[in-house]
């Protein structure tokens, strides 16, 4: 099976973005009659190296720094544009994306391109430092969305005013989706990057969710489900499931010890730090459990105070092997 390209941003701008959007609409133009001597001064004084021929408002010519010193080695400085000029001339529509005129300056290896509308008029000059522009300009506006989202998540717990405020973060997790394993928690991390908690916390808290969430990966038949409930002073993370249970918690607390078969050993998880790395992770950590019916673990982090005192925590190790989210 081939592989996937990965598309970049610049690229997916490309096909997204009209040429309309990053052309230049104030377009400098000449007549047939005016003479490369005068063209010479426009293209000096306008700081540009070339430009479209109008006569009577029609495109006729393009005409460019390279005809005009042709013209000075030839001493035609005073021959009127007209006999300078290009007439086998390369449009693009505005309302096309940029990849258009991408493949035209690849194909046809012009400097510039006039850009017309439907009617075949004249409305903007096209080169490749237009699109350059364009694109940058693209990429901020889009770096600007994401801060403004930023600064819209921070702020949500003060703007709703209630008793009570909090998000509620649901996932469904698959038995044996090793593949997907990390998905939630690290989605989890990310909602908590936005809302702006302090990067110590967003790591217990993705560390403790990923342990969770591979234990439902592992350990279940069926998988079960990942909450996390987000509150202005606490995150709470519930991991459910119903079996097959773990018949000795407390030696299941115990670090090293591991119920997970030899295959899934060799994968790389299950080597039995789960449990104990969300405890070195938690504030507090409920863990109920019931012989074919289900588990149920609670797991309580704190944001404000950041750490307790007393429960200071370090970054524990992986566990299974696996880079942590």
């Amino acid at each position: 099976m081939s592989q996937v390209p990965q598309i970049t941003r610049i690229q997916e701008l490309i096909y997204e973005l009209p040429i309309e959007r990053v052309m230049t609409k104030n377009v400098i133009t000449v007549a047939p009659d005016t003479t490369m001597s005068e063209l010479k001064e426009i293209l000096r004084i306008n700081r540009i190296s070339g430009t479209p021929v109008l006569e009577g408002g029609r495109l006729v010519g393009i005409v460019s720094i390279e005809d005009l010193i042709k013209a000075l080695e030839k001493g035609d400085i005073h021959a009127p544009v007209r006999e300078r000029m290009a007439t086998r001339i390369i449009t693009v529509q505005a309302r096309e994306s940029v990849v258009e005129a991408v493949k035209k300056f690849a194909q046809y290896k012009v400097g510039r391109l006039p850009v017309v509308n439907e009617h075949g008029d004249l409305v903007g000059i096209l080169t490749g430092g237009d699109i350059t522009r364009g694109l940058l300009e693209a990429i901020g506006l889009d770096y600007h969305a994401e801060e403004i989202s930023r600064y819209r998540a921070r702020h949500i717990f003060e703007d709703i005013v209630s008793d009570r405020t909090g998000l509620i973060l649901r996932y469904r997790i698959k038995a044996r989706d090793f593949s997907g394993g990390g998905g939630a928690s690290s989605k989890i991390k990310r909602a908590l990057d936005r809302l702006g908690a302090p990067p110590m916390i967003q790591r217990r808290v993705a560390i403790a969710a990923y342990e969770a969430e591979m234990n439902l990966i592992i350990h279940t038949d069926n998988g079960g489900e990942l909450i996390a409930e987000i509150q202005p002073e606490v995150i709470r993370i519930v991991a459910t499931d119903n079996g097959p249970g773990i018949p000795d918690i407390e030696q299941a607390m115990q670090p090293g010890f591991s119920t997970a078969p030899n295959w899934i050993r060799e994968l790389g998880f299950g080597a039995g730090m789960g449990l104990a790395n969300i405890k070195k992770c938690s504030d507090s950590m409920k863990l109920e459990s019931q012989v074919g019916v289900g588990t149920r673990l609670e797991i309580v982090i704190k944001v404000s105070p950041v750490i307790s005192s007393g429960n200071s925590v370090s970054e524990p190790a992986a566990s299974d092997g696996k880079e942590k989210p």
